[in-house]
Formats: C-alpha cells, structure tokens, sequence
C-alpha cells in the first residue's frame, strides 16, 4: 500500500527514514534480543536509549546546562495544573488567550491561582495574536502563560514578549522543533510529542533549574517536577517506546541541518501553500498575514458544500485528514516536520485543480 499523504493536527506525519529504522529494530534493538516496548526501563540498554535522546533534544535545541529535560506523561493537558502547583508563589499568573488550548489552561490554573488575561482574540475566533500592552502585566506574576502555535486556528507568534523579567512558560506542543528558539528566555517549555517529536504518549518539558523544588506539601509526588528531575525521568516506569523514537527524530533533525535547517525547510512548505491561497479566487486563509502558522494552515472557499465536496475528493487521492475543526470548519492542512515538500505541493496541485474545475 503506498503511503497516503496525512495533513491531521495530531497524532501526525513521522519521517518515512524513522520507521524504517524502527521497523527494523522492532523485534531486535541492537543485540538485546528484544524489543524497546519489551525492555526494562531500568535496564542499562534503555538507560542508554534515554540518554542519547536527551543528549540529541539538547543538542539541537541547544538547552543551557541550567535547564532539566523531562520526559513525562499524562499529555500536556495535565501541564495546565501542574504548572501553577509548581511555580506559583505569589498565586498570580499572566496569560495570552489564543485558542482551544490556552482556554483550557486559563480553566486550570483558576483552581490554584488567581489568572490575569493580558490580551485576548477570541473577539474574531482567535484568528490573530493579539497585541500586548506592557501596562497589562502584573510585575509580581509567577509566571506568563503562552502558546507559541495554535493548532486549531493557525496562528503563531512571530516574536516572544517582552515581559519584565516575569518567567516565560511556552506551550510549543505544536510547533517545537519547527523554528529556533533561544531555550534561555523561557522558564518553562513544554509540548506533546505527537506532532513534531514522536508518537503519542510522552510529554516534554524543559525546565530551568532554579524552578524546581517549589511545590507546596499538598502537590502530589507525581505531580511535582522535583520527583522526576532527581530520578532523571525514572521516577516510575516513562513511557519508553515513544522516548526512544523521538530520539530517532531528533537524530533526523540533526541530519538535515538540526532546526534552523528544519526550519529553512518549513518556511519553503508554508510559502508554497500561502501563496497559492493568496492568489486563489475560491479558497483563503482564514488567519492575518502577520500571524500565520508555519505548521497549521485553515483555509476555506465560504461554501460548507464545496468544502466538503473537497475534503472528500482530496481523499480519494491520498490526502488525508484534511477536514478543518469543528470550531471553525473549512479545511487545515497541517504541515509538520515531516510532511514532506512534495506532500505540500501535491495538495496545492490538487487545489489548483479543483479550483479550475468550477
């Protein structure tokens, strides 16, 4: 069966090269005689496994030493709650509102601390970033809550906010590894790995080390960072098999360049794809110029029938998962990491000639 072309938001596209290597070593990692799904995390083999992963994550992301990589469970979503259980002090946050996600962790942190909303777009169904005033920061927040990515909507910030001195947390769930960013201005980076890192069922965070330590006597063990960060993410048992393939990912990345290379590459993806809806007369983005995600990119033709008829037509050739949100209907192509440039192309091929076709 050829391989279809997989434009979903998550779980999403892996590099071809990456499964291979998988499937290769599938029934025997190195000469362990077994599998990594089979393997004891407390066996020096996947010992080894986890370090070379770090070491390849930090490598490219090039992590100050003052920073602990995490390797957790649980999903980002229950970074929502353990972060404020973490860091607060003040019991004051700052938060960006910019979507699905940020909605969610402003409902989280309200159970622990009080959540002051700087700036907000959901006046326009969080179709832009907003515009953020210094004056609306609070000097004495614990931190500032931010999504660089927004899924869902496809928005992204083009520039990190200035914000005083206040601890920068990043949710980059969506687009870690897509473009470079400097690890020092954030306190706290952390993401899902089910779109730009490796299979579901592993969360990383990136944690400078004077953050750790915090959590009040209430926080549960396996919710305070300092429980994994003594036991280098071997608290309890990590979720093994998808650490060891984002290590194969990351190694990816290395061979094309590491991120800036990654990078390069996906700005000619979205450059593509942009254009082409810049200068169609059925479909259009949905998202302000300046704001326009390099990973997810909604578009529409203002017909629910045509979009459907599209979605459906596109399928039938091997795109797939291209069916846009409920919130905002229309089509998202998301273009990860490894969505190949021909993967972009083929869809911009097919919608030139849908287009044509009406």
């Amino acid at each position: 069966m050829n391989r279809v072309y997989n434009f979903s938001a998550g779980p999403s596209v892996l590099p071809v090269s990456v499964l291979e290597k998988v499937k290769s070593e599938m029934m025997n990692y190195g000469q362990s005689g077994m599998s990594v799904m089979e393997m004891s995390h407390r066996s020096s083999v996947y010992q080894e496994i986890i370090n070379k992963t770090e070491a390849s994550l930090r490598d490219i992301m090039e992590i100050p030493e003052n920073y602990k990589v995490l390797f957790l469970g649980g999903g980002a979503s229950t970074q929502f709650a353990m972060i404020p259980m973490n860091l607060m002090k003040n019991n004051k946050i700052d938060i960006v509102n910019t979507g699905a996600w940020t909605k969610k962790a402003i409902s989280e942190a309200r159970r622990f601390v009080e959540v002051n909303i700087v700036a907000s777009s959901e006046d326009e169904n969080f179709t832009y970033i907003p515009e953020l005033d210094n004056s609306k920061f609070s000097p004495d927040a614990d931190y500032f809550h931010m999504a660089t990515n927004n899924t869902i909507y496809g928005t992204r910030f083009t520039k990190i906010p200035d914000t005083k001195g206040v601890d920068i947390v990043a949710d980059m769930s969506s687009n870690i590894l897509s473009e470079v960013y400097d690890v020092s201005k954030f306190g706290l980076i952390f993401a899902g790995a089910q779109k730009n890192m490796g299979p579901a069922g592993v969360t990383i965070v990136i944690i400078r080390d004077d953050l750790i330590g915090h959590a009040g006597d209430g926080v549960p063990t396996m919710m305070n960072y300092k429980t994994h960060a003594d036991k280098g993410s071997m608290f309890n048992t990590p979720p093994t098999f998808p650490i060891y393939v984002c290590g194969l990912v990351f190694e990816w990345i290395k061979s094309l360049g590491g991120v800036s290379g990654i990078q390069k590459i996906n700005e000619e993806k979205a450059g593509i794809l942009y254009n082409y809806l810049d200068e169609s007369e059925l479909f259009s983005g949905i998202v302000k110029k300046k704001d326009r995600s390099l990973m997810n990119v909604p578009f529409v033709t203002g017909d629910a029938d045509i979009d459907a008829q599209f979605i459906k037509e596109a399928g039938k050739i091997g795109l797939i998962n291209i069916k846009g949100h409920r919130s905002l209907g229309g089509m998202r192509a998301s273009i990860y990491n490894a969505m190949p440039v021909d993967g972009v192309k083929t869809l911009v091929g097919f919608m030139k000639e849908f287009e044509a076709a009406r």
